[in-house]
């Protein structure tokens, strides 16, 4: 079994784990282990029915097409059980102190822990818990990111077992805290591929392009209001909430085709112009941050974009967009506010040639009609390629955006 061909633009994967041990029973089709691509985790389903013999380790880089794994065919399946390897597999075999008294009993028979996900694996790498005393709640006992992010957040309440399994010791988070003190221990980890892409991207776009960033100020009274008034009726009548994304897209869709240079891109010499508008969203994942698009903003409603939000970031999330997914954009948005981020410059998405940054929303005083009133405010800022976009070009489109969002009602008439 070698590497397929995944994508046009793809010629490397990581091997990023087995989903079945050396020497197991696989049939036809059954997941076999999951490779991590430059935009994507994807499973490798077993080509025939046999023994499986890993070739290739966890963590080796492999070309398009390189060995992966046999399958010794000759190897049959007896009333669907798995057949003994001929050599042992080595399992590791956890310590008996952290684990919990009900798999002490019949520790002979304890099946292998199944693998938590990609995503479950970094939380838990992450947050220092060992995947041995999760049970996992995904499709054959395997630990999902729920999982792992319930066992992170509750792990200042594990509980250690002694040697003596009828008795049990509390942690106490202060005693963690107070043994970290001073600590100078140390860790080397490779670095995924997504996260190796991402770091060449964005070295990428500060190298190659040149990146200027202009800020405005946004006063989100009229989208509060907005949505406070007719989020009961977007709910019943769409079945899902209307949200400060699709607003700023749409706001940014109809910035973008009255100035077609922010959405313009460097084509060798020359520059490409589109009459549709194509708006990448970034969203955080546990492996580093991705930005599908969701394509024609321009003709799209409100809540057609929140629908496609919503799909977007759950596929993120759990591993599942697909390469054409991922691929396009001639724009992309970035919320940092959602993390308390007041102001930030963002970093262009090549090849795209500008970038928006929203951030935190905070109530300050703002001068209107002579007078100081508090106002929730919020910082906005386009960080632009100079070569394709001229500073007034960048400043006049950021004031449209904020002209349109300060007053929704004109998008609505597009004016």
């Amino acid at each position: 079994m070698k590497v397929p061909v995944i994508g046009e633009s793809i010629n490397e994967v990581t091997l990023s784990q087995w989903l079945k041990p050396d020497g197991s029973f696989v049939k036809i089709d059954e997941p076999i282990c999951e490779f991590e691509s430059d935009k994507a985790t994807l499973e490798f389903p077993a080509e025939a029915e046999g023994k499986l013999i890993h070739v290739a380790k966890e963590g080796d880089d492999l070309a398009i097409g390189a060995l992966v794994a046999k399958i010794d065919t000759s190897v049959k399946s007896s009333n669907g059980q798995s057949t003994k390897p001929e050599k042992p597999v080595e399992v590791k075999t956890p310590s008996p102190e952290i684990i919990a008294p009900a798999k002490q009993k019949n520790k002979q028979e304890e099946p292998v822990k199944p693998f938590p996900s990609p995503a479950a694996a970094k939380i838990l790498r992450e947050g220092d818990v060992d995947p041995v005393v999760i049970e996992g709640t995904g499709k054959e006992g395997r630990i999902t990111k729920s999982d792992a992010l319930l066992a992170v957040s509750n792990k200042g309440q594990e509980k250690s077992i002694p040697s003596s399994p009828e008795k049990e010791v509390v942690i106490s988070p202060q005693r963690t805290i107070l043994n970290a003190l001073f600590s100078r221990n140390e860790h080397r980890e490779k670095m995924s591929r997504m996260r190796r892409t991402i770091a060449r991207r964005l070295v990428s776009a500060k190298n190659n392009t040149a990146m200027l960033t202009t800020f405005n100020e946004v006063d989100m009274s009229g989208i509060l209001e907005l949505r406070k008034k007719y989020q009961d009726q977007f709910v019943a009548k769409y079945g899902i909430k209307l949200g400060f994304m699709s607003i700023f897209a749409k706001a940014c869709a109809q910035a973008l085709l009255e100035k077609p240079d922010v959405n313009a891109h460097i084509d060798g010499e020359d520059l490409i112009y589109r009459d549709y508008v194509d708006i990448s969203i970034a969203i955080s994942t546990p492996n580093g941050l991705v930005v599908p698009p969701i394509h024609n903003v321009e003709s799209l409603h409100f809540a057609d974009i929140e629908i496609k939000i919503k799909e977007l970031a759950d596929k993120a999330r759990t591993g599942k967009l697909t390469l054409e997914e991922m691929s396009g954009g001639t724009f992309t948005i970035t919320n940092g506010g959602i993390f308390g981020s007041l102001v930030s410059t963002p970093i262009i998405n090549e090849p795209q040639s500008a970038i928006l940054g929203m951030h935190n929303i905070v109530e300050r005083p703002v001068v209107v009609d002579g007078q100081i009133v508090i106002r929730p405010m919020m910082y906005i800022a386009l960080s632009y390629d100079h070569r394709v976009i001229d500073g007034s070009t960048s400043v006049t489109f950021l004031v449209r955006v904020k002209e349109l969002l300060e007053d929704p009602t004109k998008m609505l008439l597009e004016i």
